[in-house]
């Protein structure tokens, strides 16, 4: 397994080898040992897997929870194709505003880690996309915040059209998130 720090502080990208044969495959998305040595940490305590199926031209996010403590994850995508996108919401921190995409896949297994005070979003690039989280703590509505994937100050690859939620199309954007306090702050 490969891995690769994204362009933002702390996110990491993991590239398996997958073996393939007449039979199908075999991947391991996720070996502790290449983790370890990459984030510096192993992986957290896993309180929650989620899933979410998602046709063709949905976009979600970009969502995080409040911090402390925040919520780390470790997303895969099993089925279908996703453009996965990590934004830097730390106020303070060196890449706040930045983001980084990483495409993935039923094909490829990469998987992206995102430590806490980071957004996360995608775009399902075919239908039935299936994207995989393993999460440091359980879902609690009440600490789920959103930033504006359509943010144009974020400059998202988000194609017109794309198909949003509710609370996806009512989050606020960056600037008005920060200036309001909705924001994590960076830890030194």
């Amino acid at each position: 397994m490969k891995a690769r720090a994204l362009s933002v502080g702390g996110a990491w990208t993991f590239e398996p080898e997958v073996f393939p044969d007449d039979r199908g495959l075999f991947v391991s998305p996720f070996q502790h040992e290449v983790f370890a040595e990459a984030v510096g940490a192993p992986l957290f305590a896993v309180a929650q897997a989620s899933a979410s199926v998602s046709r063709r031209g949905v976009a979600r996010g970009v969502h995080y929870a409040r911090t402390a403590p925040g919520c780390a994850k470790y997303v895969t995508c099993s089925r279908g194709r996703v453009l996965d996108v990590v934004v830097d919401l730390r106020v303070g921190s060196p890449t706040f505003g930045e983001w980084d995409s990483v495409e993935l896949s039923g094909d490829g297994f990469h998987a992206v880690y995102l430590p806490p005070g980071l957004g996360h979003a995608f775009i399902a690039l075919e239908d039935h996309s299936t994207v995989h989280y393993l999460l440091s703590r359980a879902y609690d509505p009440a600490d789920e915040l959103a930033v504006s994937i359509v943010d144009p100050d974020l400059a998202l690859p988000v194609p017109a059209g794309a198909v949003l939620s509710e609370r996806d199309r009512a989050a606020p954007g960056l600037a008005l998130a920060r200036d309001t306090g909705l924001l994590p702050v960076h830890a030194v």
